[in-house]
């Protein structure tokens, strides 16, 4: 039987530098996808957005009748999307996203110490801006976005005060 051992300090650095890694990725990920997503609701528009989403949900909705809360979640953002400004819904995901795919980049490319301080202000930016809006209207989504960059937040400011590592992605050779 193996005994517990308490991680030591530099388990727990190397536990936190890959949480950091691949919530940064994470990050990247949701930032093109917000980004594509706001360039398609431009190009498109809202209804040809709600009626798509309509059309490739319905018929999950029909093979099996229960609970689809993903699904109901998909269709009633989209159902807002048709009554909210649809400027402001562009621009807010095509800058939040091509802020985050952009911050994402430099930070997994390690690009300096400069990226931290410009990294926190633009997180502290992202979660001022939900908690203003939670106040006006919650919304379960909008928290879990706010403290997931809350806990990017937090490993960003964990990662600037470690000394500077080899960037994670830079081309080797």
């Amino acid at each position: 039987m193996r005994s517990f051992h308490a991680p030591s300090r530099g388990e727990i650095n190397i536990l936190a530098h890959l949480a950091y890694i691949i919530t940064i990725a994470f990050k990247g990920i949701d930032g093109g996808i917000e980004t594509l997503l706001g360039l398609i609701i431009w190009a498109s528009g809202p209804s040809r957005w709600y009626a798509f989403l309509l059309h490739v949900s319905a018929p999950e909705l029909l093979e099996e009748p229960g609970n689809h809360h993903f699904i109901e979640l998909f269709r009633s953002g989209a159902n807002n999307l048709l009554h909210s400004s649809i400027s402001f819904i562009v621009a807010y995901l095509v800058i939040h996203g091509v802020l985050k795919l952009a911050l994402a980049l430099v930070l997994l490319r390690g690009g300096g110490r400069w990226i931290f301080p410009v990294a926190t202000a633009i997180l502290l930016g992202f979660i001022g801006f939900m908690s203003w809006h939670l106040a006006d209207h919650w919304s379960n989504w909008v928290l879990g976005f706010a403290l997931l960059d809350f806990i990017t937040l937090l490993l960003v400011l964990n990662e600037w005060r470690q000394p500077m590592r080899r960037p994670p992605l830079a081309a080797h050779g």
